[in-house]
């Protein structure tokens, strides 16, 4: 009898496994599609105005939720303060992205954005004390090099504007190292909908400031049919996406999912050319190559030493 329950233990955990991969495989593969609208809204929207609603549809979406699990309310002056600087993050992240996406294509844009890992491995080594050895550091430079192979000819094409990825990459690393911190005590549901809701607040304010400057970045306008359609898509994918994220996360380890994010630049090179008919040359497609290769190792590095130590890898909640 303990045999067969073993067995049985066993199969569901593998078929919970299967159904977190399958859930991950779809958020990444639609996770573009943000991008594409995004790219749609702000020719006519800012950034900032677009940053906000994708927010605002996030705590709508999840304000049911949170409240039948029971976590709307469950804050302390500690965790208020932890959510107000993650929401900080996650606006400079997303305004830096999609105030890039104005001037470059989607695909490049993104597989800029994916140094991201190669930063969160450097910042952990620094501010979480977590030890790095020759092989990551190694795969961080080669991984920053084909960065710039990317970036350069972007630079030429469209500016310093290039360079926003970057920020926004660091962003969502520190983002995600503040997590690190408070996610094995935070339901995830909760810290999505409050880290939606500082951001919501924080973009306010932005625009605010903004009114009446002419900024294409922070001065608010009233987005015609399209564009209210392109925002309302950014928001309804964006929440989808990140609902499949969390119960795939739920379902299957962090470490078994981290390489599948990669796909992303595979969707978003498709969509680019789909709806922009924009397609990454040469030099990119190498400089992508080299991100993918030195982002897979790290994270299979980093799994392998967290399997020698017994360490469990944290979902990141966002």
């Amino acid at each position: 009898m303990t045999g067969t329950s073993s067995n049985n233990a066993l199969i569901a955990r593998g078929n919970d496994v299967s159904f977190g991969l399958l859930l991950m495989v779809i958020a990444v593969l639609i996770s573009p599609v943000i991008d594409i609208f995004a790219k749609l809204a702000i020719a006519t929207v800012p950034s900032a105005e677009i940053t906000a609603v994708r927010f605002l549809l996030q705590v709508v979406f999840i304000l049911p939720i949170v409240a039948v699990r029971g976590t709307l309310l469950d804050l302390t002056w500690k965790k208020t303060g932890l959510h107000a600087l993650r929401g900080a993050l996650l606006v400079v992240t997303m305004l830096s992205f999609i105030t890039t996406l104005k001037k470059m294509e989607v695909a490049d844009a993104i597989a800029i954005f994916f140094v991201e890992p190669i930063i969160l491995t450097i910042l952990g080594s620094i501010f979480l004390k977590e030890t790095i050895g020759w092989r990551r550091y190694t795969a961080c430079a080669v991984g920053f090099f084909g960065a710039m192979l990317v970036i350069q000819p972007s630079m030429q094409e469209v500016g310093l504007i290039a360079l926003l990825p970057i920020v926004s990459a660091f962003s969502l690393a520190v983002f995600l190292l503040v997590t690190r911190m408070v996610a094995r005590h935070e339901d995830p549901w909760s810290m999505q909908f409050h880290a939606g809701i500082w951001g919501a607040l924080f973009c306010g304010v932005l625009l605010w400031i903004g009114q009446g400057t002419g900024s294409d970045i922070f001065d608010a306008v009233v987005p015609d049919m399209a564009a209210s359609l392109y925002l309302l898509g950014v928001g309804v994918t964006a929440t989808i996406a990140g609902i499949l994220g969390v119960y795939a996360y739920r379902a299957a380890p962090a470490s078994t999912l981290a390489p599948l994010q990669y796909l992303e630049i595979v969707s978003a090179t498709i969509f680019g050319w789909w709806v922009f008919g924009d397609l990454p040359d040469a030099l990119k497609w190498l400089g992508i190559a080299i991100i993918l290769t030195s982002g897979l190792y790290i994270i299979w590095r980093e799994r392998q030493i967290n399997k020698s130590a017994g360490v469990a890898p944290i979902s990141p909640a966002i």
